[in-house]
């Protein structure tokens, strides 16, 4: 969404907006572009920070996908790693504080990924219908500051006013200053390592792809020759290729390298491999960070070391005896299940 959309529903939420008596979210008592403002006056936030800005940040991380911890108001570690993730896949300096432009891209993504959820609906419903999805269509309109009657699911003049109004402000707009990749159209449930792993339909492994073990003893020079090759890579949420990697795209990467198909999420990886009681070179290395069960991994190399593509410095080496991978380590897992054409 570019900035003159941004600027339109802003106009919306500011001057129309109002309390709700149906909100679409359960925290929000006043529209989520006022909150926009709000959170705009404040100083950068970090890591150690406790207030109702950080619950508001925690409440709408965990809406988008990146968060999944409770909304205590407490700026810790996961609520650091939340932001790293949503900075990274907007582009942004990964820093872990959130400052300006760490909400803008929060605004941004919370109004796509609302529009979203309606934009079918709104082609499909008709003047005169009374259904659940007009209900729907209407809280979210409501919720932006467009619609200005009762909830009640009855399609009437208000809501095709409403819907007009949207349309006009945002699904018709087109801009070539557009950020790429970051379109209406853009499904973002379809990003990998999300919490609820929706995309894992569409990233199944092939039963024709043929997938071999690898042979720790005589292919443990060449994985790590590789693995170490893509050393200081940026982190790039969903990324899969040396352009930038996330964590599953970059380990899924270098076992493509040795013509080994492994699957793409994190959760696919951990469930298709199997646990050893010990890593070996070569082994993955699997860690709870962000949300229970694993949600992070590297590839073993040794020494206690592991390479990974890690959010904050992209692909880098560290060791499992650090303090915070430590106390986040859940196991190790080996790539063995073979089968053939």
């Amino acid at each position: 969404m570019h900035l003159n959309t941004m600027e339109h529903v802003m106009k919306h939420s500011v001057i129309y907006g109002i309390a709700f008596t149906q909100p679409f979210t359960s925290l929000a008592e006043v529209t989520p572009l006022m909150q926009h403002v709000q959170l705009e006056k404040m100083d950068e936030i970090s890591y150690g920070t406790s207030n109702s800005s950080v619950e508001y940040i925690q409440f709408k991380l965990k809406k988008l996908g990146y968060y999944d911890d409770k909304m205590d108001g407490s700026f810790g570690l996961r609520t650091e790693h939340a932001v790293k993730k949503l900075q990274s896949s907007h582009q942004l300096k990964v820093t872990g504080n959130i400052n300006k432009s760490t909400i803008e891209a929060i605004s941004w993504e919370e109004i796509e990924t609302d529009i979203k959820t309606i934009e079918t609906l709104m082609d499909s419903i008709e003047y005169g219908d009374y259904d659940n999805d007009v209900t729907l269509v209407q809280e979210v309109l409501l919720y932006y500051g467009y619609y200005h009657g009762s909830v009640d699911g009855i399609y009437g003049s208000l809501t095709e006013q409403a819907i007009q109004s949207i349309k006009d402000d945002i699904l018709s707009e087109q801009d070539d200053k557009a950020t790429p990749d970051r379109s209406l159209a853009e499904d973002v449930s379809d990003q990998v390592d999300v919490v609820d792993d929706k995309n894992e339909k569409d990233n199944e492994v092939s039963t024709e792809s043929k997938i071999t073990q690898l042979e720790i003893d005589s292919a443990d020079t060449t994985i790590l020759a590789n693995a170490k090759s893509h050393l200081g890579t940026p982190y790039v949420w969903g990324g899969t290729n040396p352009d930038g990697f996330d964590c599953s795209g970059y380990i899924q990467f270098i076992f493509k390298e040795q013509n080994i198909t492994i699957p793409r999420t994190v959760s696919e990886i951990w469930n298709f491999s199997t646990p050893v009681s010990s890593p070996s070179v070569g082994d993955l290395v699997f860690f709870e960070t962000y949300r229970q069960g694993p949600s992070h991994l590297g590839l073993y190399i040794g020494n206690n070391e592991f390479i990974h593509a890690g959010t904050s410095n992209g692909v880098v080496i560290n060791n499992l005896d650090d303090d915070y991978w430590n106390s986040r380590y859940i196991g190790s897992k080996r790539i063995e299940q073979e089968s053939s054409n």
